[in-house]
């Protein structure tokens, strides 16, 4: 996959953020992290290694409550493993 289709999840993930109305402080601050790390990979400033791990655990604790963010978190998991990241 090509950083625009990452950039395209990347995306979907802030939309579905924005839809999620019980998403705790905690969580969005997180979020915004992994935002950052996968921003700053993209612009290849400086990969990050911990974004791939950050987001599964994230994906994982989603998964009963928010399962369509896990599923654009795995997504993203996916697209940065095929891109060596």
């Amino acid at each position: 996959m090509s950083d625009e289709d990452l950039r395209e999840l990347l995306a979907q993930l802030h939309t579905r953020l924005e839809g999620a109305k019980s998403l705790d402080a905690e969580s969005r601050k997180l979020l915004a992290t992994v935002a950052r790390d996968i921003d700053t990979t993209l612009a290849r400033t400086g990969a990050t290694g911990t974004a791939p791990q950050r987001l599964e655990a994230l994906a994982v604790r989603f998964e009963t409550d928010h399962p369509a963010i896990a599923e654009v978190l795995r997504e993203i998991v996916d697209t940065l493993g095929r891109a060596g990241v």
